[in-house]
């Protein structure tokens, strides 16, 4: 099964973006899974690899793919890397994991990145916290003030926890042009555009917000994908369950001409 990137089926400067959330591919639809199916956090399920298989088939139409709640390899996983097998399945040809919470055997708690383009830099940042264990995934497309920067993010569960961890992300990009920020940030449109340091780092608007948290009932818009104001937003929207309590969430961005030309001037060296 080959993909072939947005831009090269029509639609120039286009990028097919989703985040998800895929709590370790916990099959979880209603709040009493929390308890009853809690043991899969620790222990492995036979069912969890053909669950990963439905969602490679559904990542593959995407060109950059965050995930947040991935095992990196161990016990609970069957020794499954899940972002290197999800980058398989979905004939992605360039993967990153970014180990955040290390239990050794037991779990290898990560955040993912997927993706058809080669960045050309990814770095990975340690978020502040009272509990360590949060981190940011930043890749860099192209060279210069035109290039791309991805961050792929999971906040902590604290209010006092997200407000440093969004102070330290302001940081990272207040120089930046051309910005998308994703992932699971553990807190409302509402909550976030409270945070005045975070909102005055750059401009990044709210791809429509769009519900995502429990999946199986969504009422709270926790998942995100923010766009700086140079980066123009279609068709967003959340996916169908895939056996996670979050739901995926999607967009395809349009790209401006120098952005576009600094990425494939990029990858074409």
């Amino acid at each position: 099964m080959t993909h072939a990137l947005a831009a090269d089926q029509g639609r120039a400067h286009t990028l097919r973006l989703l985040t998800f959330n895929l709590q370790v591919g916990i099959q979880t639809s209603a709040y009493h899974h929390y308890l009853t199916r809690s043991w899969q956090h620790l222990l492995p399920n036979p069912r969890r690899r053909s669950r990963l298989d439905i969602m490679g088939k559904v990542l593959g139409d995407f060109d950059i793919v965050g995930l947040q709640e991935v095992d990196g390899g161990s016990f609970r996983s069957g020794n499954v890397n899940q972002v290197e097998y999800l980058a398989h399945q979905a004939d992605f040809p360039y993967h990153y994991q970014q180990l955040n919470r290390n239990l050794g055997r037991v779990a290898q708690h990560s955040n993912g990145l997927l993706s058809r383009l080669r960045p050309s830099h990814i770095q990975e940042h340690r978020l502040p916290g009272t509990l360590p264990g949060r981190g940011a995934l930043h890749a860099r497309y192209g060279k210069g003030p035109d290039a791309l920067h991805v961050f792929v993010a999971h906040l902590a569960l604290s209010r006092r926890g997200r407000i440093r961890q969004l102070d330290y992300l302001s940081e990272l990009i207040t120089p930046l042009k051309h910005v998308v920020v994703m992932g699971d940030l553990n807190c409302t449109p509402d909550q976030l555009n409270a945070h005045s340091r975070f909102c005055m780092a750059l401009p990044l608007y709210p791809v429509r917000p769009l519900l995502s948290y429990p999946a199986w009932q969504p009422r709270r818009a926790l998942d995100h994908i923010l766009l700086s104001t140079s980066l123009e937003a279609d068709a967003p929207r959340a996916l169908d369950q895939l056996f996670s309590d979050h739901l995926p969430l999607s967009v395809d961005i349009r790209l401006p001409t120098a952005c576009h030309q600094a990425i494939h001037h990029a990858s074409d060296q």
